[in-house]
């Protein structure tokens, strides 16, 4: 029995395209206590590989995280599914912004220690004790009170092209990193001051608000469905839009325009810009920020060393590599030296 991915990339695109039928990108989570994570794990996999799924989904004992494409036509099935499984029934799901039919392209279900590398020992604190969930209506009205202090709970990277106004953004690369700075930055304010939290669906927010609570703040909120939910609320029931510029997700589309700000800039040249890209040589793949302009003449990469190499034949790039530790810098998020104007 098949349990793992067996196409390509490519194989998988080309496949899509001689489909030529719309695709659903959508995203859920749900904290439970999973016991047998594997056999949990090669469930999804068997049904869903049937129904044409594709995403990356995480598997743990403490739940479940998933980031997936889904063919339009068998959405009733995955949701028939899913709801056949008793934690999983009614599980909100975070339909993306903009959809795009090949966001993902293969199917990756992992078993993982967490959901979300948090970092934290879960048996510390209760993990049940969560801070409020508001919806868009509540989340505008409380960041507009001059007692409310916003937090954006991602990374640097993803704040960085968008954000709601007034947000206090951490300078971080990873979520883990987030937590004491956002404690130690806000000690004063435990007891009177609002910490409203928001992330790109939720997930990280429903660990971050019982942790923060575990330490002492007083009033702790979190934007249910997170900044996905809330456009999905603000188109709907025609509410002021509170968020500035594009929503980063993680997947071939990089990003959902939620807002015409571009708030970020080139990171080769400084003009207006917020389309992430990663380095075409293969030895490199860093994110960065880069205008039509640069990709063009800097060939798709992040230095002109990058460019040189991106130019030799494939056997050539491969003898470079051969021998020496892999140097990929896709986790390094637009922090290397050669960009001129990173944040």
């Amino acid at each position: 029995m098949q349990l793992y991915n067996k196409l390509s990339a490519k194989e998988r695109a080309d496949l899509i395209d001689q489909a030529g039928e719309d695709r659903l990108t959508i995203s859920f989570y749900k904290y439970h206590n999973i016991g047998a994570t594997q056999i949990f794990r090669n469930h999804l996999f068997i049904n869903w590989e049937e129904l044409n799924v594709l995403g990356r989904i995480y598997v743990a004992h403490e739940g479940v995280n998933a980031q997936l494409s889904v063919p339009a036509k068998k959405f009733n099935d995955f949701k028939n599914h899913l709801d056949s499984i008793t934690f999983l029934e009614n599980v909100r799901l975070n339909i993306a912004v903009e959809q795009n039919n090949k966001s993902f392209l293969k199917l990756k279900v992992k078993v993982r220690s967490k959901i979300v590398a948090d970092g934290l020992n879960d048996d510390t604190f209760d993990v049940t004790n969560k801070g409020i969930h508001v919806d868009a209506t509540t989340f505008n009205n409380l960041i507009e009170d001059d007692n409310t202090v916003l937090v954006d709970m991602r990374n640097h990277y993803e704040s960085e092209i968008g954000h709601f106004k007034g947000a206090v953004t951490p300078d971080v690369d990873t979520f883990r990193e987030s937590l004491d700075i956002i404690e130690d930055d806000l000690k004063e304010n435990k007891e009177d001051k609002n910490l409203v939290m928001y992330c790109t669906g939720g997930i990280r927010c429903e660990k971050a608000s019982a942790y923060f609570k575990h330490k002492g703040f007083k009033n702790v909120f979190q934007l249910e469905g997170g900044i996905i939910e809330y456009t999905r609320q603000v188109k709907d029931q025609d509410l002021e839009n509170k968020f500035l510029g594009k929503n980063f997700v993680f997947d071939h589309r990089r990003a959902e325009k939620i807002s015409d700000d571009v708030i970020a800039v080139c990171h080769q040249c400084g003009s207006p810009s917020d389309e992430h890209t990663n380095c075409l040589n293969e030895a490199c793949h860093l994110l960065f920020i880069q205008c039509d302009s640069c990709k063009e003449k800097m060939e798709g990469c992040c230095s002109t060393n990058c460019a040189d190499i991106n130019r030799l034949s494939i056997e050539e790039q491969r003898e470079l590599r051969k021998g020496k530790q892999n140097s990929n810098k896709v986790f390094k998020k637009g922090r290397s030296e050669v960009l001129l104007y990173k944040k």
